[in-house]
């Protein structure tokens, strides 16, 4: 969608060129929804739509959306804070702050990436003959 974001996108489209089940997609497309980042129409001419432009939506976003807390430990989380039990000062705890540090970076870089970077990455590493890293399965 990033990649045409005036077009309108019917869930059976994506669903065939993602490989993902017609069930699974309707329940991200319907968080997204939620969420303002995607508009829908029902019936003849309808779909799924970005509401926003590209360079508006970004990562850190849509990390929250689907996986919650972008901290590793719930006492360094800015949305989503919970003190952890074993914890005697948290002003004082040293794992406390490396993982605020940690947080705070990666939050920084998921902020600053957007679904139009994305695709303009997309395109210079498909123009280099790049492919995405696989991973590998257990």
């Amino acid at each position: 969608m990033a990649k045409s974001p005036d077009e309108k996108f019917l869930i059976k489209d994506i669903s065939e060129a993602c490989s993902i089940p017609k069930k699974f997609l309707e329940t991200i497309l319907l968080d997204l929804k939620r969420a303002g980042v995607l508009g829908s129409k029902a019936g003849k001419g309808g779909g799924y739509t970005l509401r926003r432009h590209p360079s508006e939506v970004n990562l850190a976003e849509v990390v929250r959306l689907f996986d919650g807390a972008i901290a590793a430990v719930p006492c360094a989380t800015h949305k989503f804070y919970e003190s952890c039990e074993e914890c005697v000062d948290e002003v004082t705890c040293a794992v406390r702050h490396a993982f605020l540090e940690i947080r705070n970076a990666t939050v920084e870089m998921l902020k600053s990436d957007t679904l139009e970077r994305l695709v303009k990455n997309e395109a210079k590493l498909k123009a280099k003959g790049q492919k995405a890293p696989v991973r590998k399965r257990d």
